[in-house]
């Protein structure tokens, strides 16, 4: 098989509603970068090409597919493991698909032209792997309807365009509950990227389970206000260690914060990807994304010509997210106590943002039950524990 590239998961399918998509979206900066200056609600226009009948795929002996993006290719991190599903369909479908693979796309006009590109270049299925890309692929979309796009944690669907991202807030919530167990000064450290509901849900979880073990825990945030910026996620780590925080986690692109906790003698929990690398004797797990198993599918379904527009939603449960790599540092009762809440959670027993939540100003936002998915995709305040704003 020849695999191109160009420039230098099993898996649970929910078809979700309106009222249940994520309707919330940040605006895009100029230069790229993604800054949240609001969220939108009430996207259900969004949704109406789905009313139109869709055109009928036709089977194929071979496939071109593209992928974008948003960061260049690293041995470790948010692009890593969409390289690693990307290779995983290779393996898995041979001489049936050809890959093409543009990195490093800002979050901008760049995006558009890359996406029309790959699709004038003869690709006829194309995952584009970061939110601030869903205007830009919702354009090249209607340009090109015999081709199929794929957005990454994006909300908008169409007849060629579909949705896939993870619970990430499963995963966050059993490396909270090593946190809470394992901090000695009772402050945890967490360097996130921008405001928007999807890091502030892995922030609240985090913090929640944190506490469930260890009441006197506080979270305190420092924000990068970009996906990939290693100098900034690092003087975030610096930031949050001077606050007293001895141990570290991140939902930004790069492995620096893995290793300023390596330097710093400070425990740390990686994210996206496996980071002992980068601490060998200081990561005590990782939270690792798998999209393999998704690429796979949507590659044999657009081959096959059945493919469908719809939105999917993994979890734990479907092993798209996953506690990882944990430390024989680890004592054996906070592995037992992880292994039983991963059960609960992929069971349905157990929900991360379930019971009584008090926000981080002391307002009661959920006395007992359960929130709507609407209402964890809306999530744009933290929870008692959290030090600091959910705003950049």
């Amino acid at each position: 098989m020849k695999n191109l590239v160009s420039v230098p998961a099993a898996h649970r399918e929910q078809t979700c509603p309106p009222e249940t998509e994520r309707l919330v979206r940040p605006a895009l900066a100029s230069g790229g970068r993604r800054r949240v200056l609001g969220w939108l609600a009430g996207v259900p226009a969004a949704y109406a090409a789905l009313a139109v009948p869709r055109p009928a795929w036709a089977a194929a002996e071979s496939l071109s597919v593209g992928f974008v993006y948003m960061s260049p290719i690293t041995d470790a991190g948010w692009t890593r493991q969409h390289e690693d599903g990307r290779l995983a369909m290779v393996r898995a479908l041979g001489d049936r698909v050809t890959t093409r693979v543009v990195e490093n796309v800002p979050e901008n006009a760049d995006a558009e032209r890359v996406i029309r590109d790959l699709a004038r270049q003869g690709c006829k299925l194309v995952f584009t792997t970061s939110f601030g890309y869903m205007d830009a692929v919702m354009r090249v979309a209607r340009e090109f309807p015999k081709v199929v796009f794929d957005q990454a944690s994006g909300y908008r669907l169409a007849r060629n365009l579909g949705a896939y991202n993870i619970r990430f807030y499963e995963g966050r919530y059993l490396a909270g509950l090593v946190a809470g167990a394992m901090t000695r000064s009772n402050v945890l450290g967490y360097v996130a990227a921008l405001p928007i509901p999807e890091v502030i849900q892995g922030i609240n979880a985090f913090t929640l389970a944190a506490r469930s073990v260890n009441p006197k825990v506080q979270v305190r945030v420092v924000w990068t206000q970009n996906w990939f910026d290693p100098p900034r996620e690092r003087d975030a780590a610096q930031a949050v260690l001077r606050q007293g925080a001895d141990v570290l986690t991140n939902h930004s692109g790069s492995s620096v914060v893995a290793q300023a906790a390596e330097a710093a003698g400070a425990w740390m929990l990686g994210y996206t990807s496996d980071m002992s690398k980068y601490a060998p004797t200081r990561q005590l797990g990782a939270v690792v994304h798998r999209w393999g198993d998704h690429y796979i599918q949507a590659a044999r379904e657009v081959l096959a010509g059945t493919w469908t527009s719809r939105a999917i939603m993994g979890g734990l449960q479907d092993g798209m997210i996953a506690l990882e790599a944990l430390s024989p540092q680890v004592p054996q009762a906070v592995r037992a106590s992880v292994e039983q809440a991963r059960q609960r959670i992929a069971a349905g027993a157990l929900h991360p943002f379930g019971g009584r939540l008090v926000d981080n100003q002391g307002t009661v936002r959920q006395q007992s039950g359960v929130p709507s998915q609407r209402d964890v995709d809306h999530m744009d305040w933290f929870v008692e524990g959290v030090v600091g704003k959910a705003v950049a």
